[in-house]
């Protein structure tokens, strides 16, 4: 049967306070979305976080959005999933290793231009960044000398060229009604 899912990335500017990221997770569970990955970091701007979510919306979610850039410490919001991005992936992945196998598994590091980051007796850590096809590939080669454990950031987007993906300055937001604008 074909998979039905529809994958929307999102990037949104919000304002860097406790409790954000809960209202913006709940917007979309309280309308029947999943999640598939959230990245969340400080941006340029000093009090600002960048977020980045992947949801699996088989109907659209542009009323999602629209709720979403109604809330207050939502400074800007919008659905990248058809226009022209760069995104990226990193996972970290301990595999089991002896001094039998570890040769083949640098060649894999190698290849895919990954880096070993941890080395143990018993095992090594690989750092690998790329888009999901990229780290879901690596993974299933080091899956046959015994993956102890993994763990992946989620994508992080960004739109290509000049343009800034939330124009901040030049659409003179405000924090809040009355105080400072961008």
């Amino acid at each position: 049967m074909k998979d039905q899912r529809r994958y929307h990335t999102i990037i949104a500017l919000v304002e860097d306070r406790p409790g954000v990221l809960n209202r913006i997770a709940s917007k979309w569970r309280q309308r029947g979305f999943n999640i598939e990955s959230l990245a969340v970091g400080h941006s340029e701007t000093p009090g600002l976080s960048r977020m980045t979510l992947v949801v699996d919306a088989s109907h659209d979610a542009d009323q999602v959005v629209k709720q979403l850039d109604k809330l207050i410490d939502v400074v800007d919001i919008r659905d990248v999933s058809n226009e022209d991005i760069v995104a990226r992936e990193m996972a970290l992945i301990k595999v089991r290793c002896d001094a039998g196998n570890r040769s083949h598994i640098i060649e894999i590091v190698d290849i895919f231009r990954a880096n070993i980051i941890d080395v143990s007796p018993e095992s090594v850590i690989v750092e690998v960044t790329g888009d999901e096809g990229k780290i879901d590939a690596m993974f299933e080669l080091l899956k046959d000398y015994g993956v102890i454990e993994m763990v992946r950031t989620g994508r992080v987007a960004m739109l290509r060229g000049a343009a800034a993906s939330h124009p901040i300055e030049e659409e003179g937001y405000e924090r809040y009604p009355g105080q400072e604008t961008w």
